[in-house]
């Protein structure tokens, strides 16, 4: 699932959960799902895990969204399991 995809079906509280978590505001989220900017592959693995605690409680109308979707270069994450 994209970021874009997964701020559209969640929740406001869902949302905020993410940007809390990532230490940022849900602005800055909508504007890495739109492609206006990239995440630093730190960021990109906090939202990773967070939008995968979220998704396993959301009773399968969310799913995870992958680190490599919100990088500019997603071959950083090649071998790699963070």
């Amino acid at each position: 699932m994209t970021l874009k995809d997964f701020l559209k079906r969640a929740s406001k509280h869902e949302r905020a959960d993410v940007a809390v978590v990532c230490n940022d505001s849900i602005g800055y989220l909508y504007q890495l799902a739109g492609g206006h900017r990239f995440a630093s592959p730190h960021l990109a693995v906090q939202i990773e895990h967070m939008t995968q605690c979220i998704a396993q409680t959301s009773q399968g109308r969310l799913e995870m969204v992958p680190r490599q979707t919100l990088v500019r270069h997603p071959e950083i994450f090649n071998g790699l399991d963070l």
